[in-house]
C-alpha cells in the first residue's frame, strides 16, 4: 500500500526569504509573529502534535529562530525542513504548482495599486459583455474588508464589487441571492476571457450573504484559472492509474488538470472532515490534496493574528483523527504555499519559506535542511508513489 496526502495550510510561511527585499517583506514571519503575539498575550499558542512533527524545528531551520512558547529541541516524529521559491511571485498558483514540480519561470501580470486599479478598456468591455450596470471598488483591497464597505450599495443597484491584491487576480463579488450565483459565474467567465492579454492568473467568484453591512463570504467561490503550461504531480498520478482527490479549492488552482475528483467543504473543520472520510476511501496509488484555505482568506489577509493562532490549535488537535487513518505505505506532507504575516502592513501575501514535514508509518524523523525550490516536496511525493519523475525538484525521503 502507497498513498500519498499533502496537507497544505494555504500562507502559512516560517520567515522571510533572501529575496524577500524585492517585494517589501524583510522581516516578515508568519509563524514566528503569530506565536509571539499569542505569548505575550499571555496566551501561549500550542500546537503539540505539529511540534512533535518538527514544526518548530523547521521554522528554526528556516529563520534561525524558535518561535516563543515552543520548547521541544529534540525527540520529533517527522522529518521536517523548509524550502524557499524559485517562481517570481508570492502568488497561490505559482506556490501550488512548484509543489507539484513546475516552478513558475515568467512574470504574471498585475493590477497596479492605483484607483482604479483595472484598465479602464477592460472594465469597458466587461461591462457592455456582462450587460451588468456598473461597478464598485476597483482597487487593491480585502475582501471580507470591500464586501461591508460597498455591500450595501450592490443590494441597491446591482453594481459588482470588484478588486485585486498583490496576486495576479481578478475578484468579483455579488451577493448569492439579489444577484445570482450562476449570474457571477457567468460574468467570472467573460472576465476570464478579457484578461486573457493582460497575463493574469486567475478570476475569483466571490459569492456573499447577509444585508445591512453584515455580510460574509460563502462556499460558492468559484476560480477561473489558467492551466498549467507544463504535466504536474497530479498528471504523473493521474496517467499512472493513480486517483487525484482535489480537496477545497485544488482543482481550481489546477484548472482540474489532474484531478480526479474534487471535493468541496465551507471552512478548515469541514475541510478536514472532508479529509477524514478520503483517507477512508482512496486505495494505493494515490494522491489527496488539501488546501486549509482559511487561514489565508479568513485570518492572514484580515491582519487576525489571534485568529490565526486558534485556527491552528484547532487544525493540530484535529491530527490525531487523520493519523489513525494512515496505513502502512502512506507518506503525508505538511507545507504551504507562501506567507500572509497577519502583524505585516496591508494584506497581501507575503514572500517567506514555507515548511517541509513528512511522516508516516516508516518515515525517519531527520532535519531536511533549507530546500532551493517548493519542487523537492512534490518529487518526493512522485518517487514514494513510483510515477514518472517530475521535471523539477529532489526527492528527500
Amino acid at each position: 500500500m502507497a498513498r500519498a496526502f499533502i496537507l497544505l495550510l494555504d500562507s502559512f510561511g516560517l520567515g522571510a526569504t533572501p529575496d524577500a527585499g524585492l517585494f517589501g517583506d524583510v522581516g516578515a514571519n508568519t509563524f514566528g509573529h503569530i506565536a509571539r503575539a499569542a505569548f505575550v498575550s499571555g496566551k501561549p499558542m500550542r500546537l503539540p502534535n505539529l511540534e512533535q512533527l518538527g514544526l518548530a524545528a523547521a521554522a528554526h531551520v528556516a529563520s534561525g529562530e524558535w518561535a516563543e512558547g515552543f520548547s521541544l529541541r529534540c525527540g520529533f516524529t517527522g522529518a521536517y525542513g523548509a524550502a524557499r521559491e524559485r517562481s517570481t511571485g508570492k502568488d497561490s498558483q505559482s506556490g501550488h504548482w512548484e509543489i507539484a514540480g513546475l516552478p513558475v519561470d515568467f512574470e504574471w501580470g498585475y493590477f497596479p495599486r492605483t484607483t482604479p486599479s483595472f484598465p479602464p478598456e477592460l472594465t469597458a468591455a466587461l461591462k457592455e459583455q456582462s450587460g451588468v450596470s456598473g461597478f464598485l471598488g476597483n482597487c487593491h483591497a480585502s475582501g471580507t474588508e470591500i464586501i461591508n464597505r460597498f455591500g450595501n450599495e450592490h443590494v441597491a443597484t446591482g453594481k459588482l464589487i470588484i478588486y485585486t491584491s498583490g496576486d495576479s487576480v481578478l475578484q468579483i463579488a455579488a451577493h448569492e441571492r439579489t444577484f445570482g450565483l450562476e449570474r457571477l459565474y457567468a460574468v467570472c467567465r467573460c472576465a476570464f476571457t478579457l484578461v486573457a492579454p493582460y497575463n493574469i492568473g486567475r478570476v475569483i467568484a466571490r459569492p456573499f450573504l447577509g444585508e445591512n453591512g453584515n455580510y460574509r463570504r460563502t462556499a460558492n467561490r468559484r476560480d477561473y484559472a489558467v492551466p498549467p503550461p507544463a504535466p504536474t504531480l497530479l498528471d504523473h498520478v493521474k496517467d499512472a492509474g493513480g486517483e487525484v482527490v482535489a480537496l477545497g479549492k485544488i482543482s481550481e488552482i489546477f484548472a482540474g488538470q489532474g484531478v480526479s475528483r474534487s471535493v468541496k467543504a465551507d471552512g478548515n473543520m469541514a475541510l478536514f472532515d472532508a479529509l477524514l472520510k478520503v483517507a477512508d476511501e482512496v486505495g494505493d496509488g494515490s494522491l489527496t490534496f488539501v488546501n486549509f484555505v482559511e487561514f489565508d482568506q479568513s485570518f492572514g489577509h484580515r491582519r487576525d493574528s489571534a485568529g490565526y493562532a486558534n485556527a491552528l490549535q484547532e487544525l493540530d488537535a484535529r491530527l490525531p483523527e487523520f493519523m489513525t487513518k494512515l496505513k502502512a505505505g502512506d507518506l503525508v506532507a505538511i507545507t504551504a504555499d507562501h506567507g500572509c504575516d497577519p502583524t505585516w502592513p496591508g494584506s497581501d501575501h507575503t514572500r517567506e519559506y514555507i515548511p517541509m514535514i513528512f511522516f508516516g508509518p516508516g518515515i525517519q524523523a531527520r532535519d531536511l535542511g533549507i530546500s532551493d525550490s517548493f519542487s523537492d516536496i512534490g518529487q518526493t511525493v512522485a518517487h514514494h508513489l513510483d510515477v514518472t519523475p517530475l521535471a523539477h525538484g529532489s526527492k528527500l525521503v
